[in-house]
């Protein structure tokens, strides 16, 4: 099914079996479908801005007024991301075991919990503690991707994905925007001084966190299907309103041949809406076509499809193969990459170019992150349309994961070696590097969802941690070069990391032999 502009609002065609949808209604958040992917993509945007929210300020404004040295601001850095990775890795199994709507808005509301405690910090110590705890809002990226897998079918799930991941990510680049904005104004305009200033910043991302957590909960659904409890009842509109002998299309590639004079609504599609009022009916079709081998192999796929509670021994056998390593190694690079050099970016703008000051280098460094408004979803769009023009070839999907990590690598060698005195030249070098490294992530959460697809949490959760260790070990790189000041020289380390890693793993399957569903 190609993409139409009316996909973008109008109420989407679902998956009979799974009711998963076939598009992605970007403009409708009054749809059900829609309402999900807007509070994904929001509480995941909402909750990288507030977990980002002090590398703007931190440069100049909170360092000078905490006394701190640049290696407790690296440090600082370093700390925030330990607890999203533990964060990451637990979330998995949580999102299996209970859903991830109820995961997604607990973390937003405890995580908004050391945002409000964030103006009483005094010292270093404070200043770690206090960011330590602010990086569970870094898990929220789990459920927000475990989520759109849920409710969306397997020939849009990578753009549904790729969007909700990266307007999520876009977060990183707001908080250069709004941070120093609203700091700025409390200073001009309220006559509030640096160190009183600073501090009531952190009120804004506090009432967002709040608004959308709670909203979460009052406004969305588990699944398709309803409670997490009802998520095993697919294939019942197939059995209750006679449709098996439609084709669908289902998460598998599996699908019956329309019997000879069989119709569907809309050409063999069926609609939300007549699956909500009803009305969706094959009327040449009959209950024995349930039991046509097809049909119970389309069953069968769909229901190997449905997440299970996750036990230790399954989670173990999925933590320890070769698909969970090529995962977490690629999206170590491309998003542990991005965390990593966000950090940073302003402070090597500002130490490059010194007359740009703290909220102007804040602004170039935004930029960075605002880019994830279209590259991430360029990843996953990109993987979607090479799964659906090759026959769902799954091999042409991993190989772009390939290609976005070596390429990124490559820039990021580039910009360390030239290490640019010329603002254009390094702006342009930043956001090309960024087109691939965070189309990288798009591509890669393009794939996962087809790999053991009854396990998505626990996958989703060990990936997610996998981003976090890469964005650990590079910011360890960066405090390590020159005290953390020798940005250059981390840079290109680190795009030397980009490109090994991926052609190490370049070899594993995109997904275990003999699985059933997810093809």
């Amino acid at each position: 099914m190609g993409f139409k502009t009316a996909d973008l609002w109008r109420k989407p065609d679902l998956n009979p079996v799974n009711r998963k949808a076939k598009s992605v209604p970007v403009l409708n958040p009054i749809d059900r479908h829609g309402r999900v992917f807007f509070f994904s993509w929001l509480g995941f945007m909402l909750a990288f801005w507030a977990w980002y929210a002090f590398p703007p300020l931190l440069t100049v404004t909170i360092k000078k007024d905490l006394g701190l040295t640049p290696e407790q601001v690296a440090n600082s850095n370093i700390v925030s991301l330990v607890a999203t990775l533990a964060v990451r890795f637990v979330c998995g199994p949580l999102c299996d075991l209970w859903g991830p709507r109820k995961v997604f808005s607990a973390i937003l509301l405890v995580g908004s919990i050391p945002i409000g405690l964030a103006p009483l910090i005094k010292d270093a110590t404070g200043l770690y503690i206090i960011r330590l705890f602010i990086g569970i809002l870094g898990g929220s990226f789990v459920p927000c991707q475990v989520w759109c897998t849920g409710w969306f079918d397997k020939t849009v799930v990578g753009t549904a994905n790729a969007l909700s991941g990266g307007w999520g990510n876009a977060g990183g680049g707001i908080t250069y925007f709004i941070m120093p904005a609203v700091f700025d104004s409390l200073v001009h305009h309220w006559e509030h001084t640096h160190r009183e200033a600073w501090r009531i910043t952190f009120v804004v991302p506090l009432i967002c966190l709040i608004a959308c957590g709670i909203g979460m909960l009052v406004l969305c659904e588990d699944t398709p299907m309803g409670k997490w409890s009802e998520r095993h009842n697919v294939g019942r509109d197939l059995e209750a309103r006679d449709i098996s002998g439609a084709v669908v299309s289902v998460p598998g590639t599996i699908a019956d041949r329309e019997p000879s004079g069989a119709t569907t609504p809309a050409g063999g599609k069926v609609s939300s809406d007549d699956l909500e009022k009803g009305t969706a009916s094959s009327p040449h079709a009959t209950s024995t076509n349930l039991a046509l081998p097809g049909a119970t192999a389309m069953m069968e796929t769909a229901h190997a499809e449905v997440i299970q509670a996750p036990s230790f021994r399954t989670s173990l056998s999925i933590v320890f193969s070769l698909h969970a390593l090529f995962h977490v190694a690629t999206y170590a690079c491309s998003f542990g990459g991005e965390l990593a050099v966000n950090s940073v970016l302003s402070s090597y703008y500002l130490k490059n170019f010194p007359y740009l000051g703290q909220t102007r280098a804040s602004n170039y460094a935004a930029v960075f992150g605002f880019l994830n408004f279209l590259t991430r979803p360029l990843g996953g769009v990109v993987g979607d349309v090479l799964y659906n023009v090759s026959g769902g070839n799954l091999w042409l999907k991993k190989a772009w994961v390939h290609a976005c990590g070596v390429v990124a690598g490559a820039l990021l060698v580039v910009i360390g070696v030239l290490d640019p005195h010329d603002l254009g030249v390094m702006i342009g070098l930043v956001v090309v590097m960024a087109v691939f490294l965070e189309a990288g992530n798009g591509a890669n959460f393009a794939l996962l969802p087809h790999v053991y697809p009854h396990a998505n949490g626990v996958l989703s959760g060990l990936t997610g941690a996998g981003g976090n260790l890469g964005g650990v070990v590079f910011a360890i790189v960066f405090r390590f070069m020159d005290g953390g000041s020798d940005y250059a020289k981390a840079f290109w380390v680190i795009g030397v990391m980009h490109i090994a890693l991926n052609l190490v793993v370049c070899w594993v399957p995109p997904v275990p032999k003999g699985q059933i569903g997810g093809r």
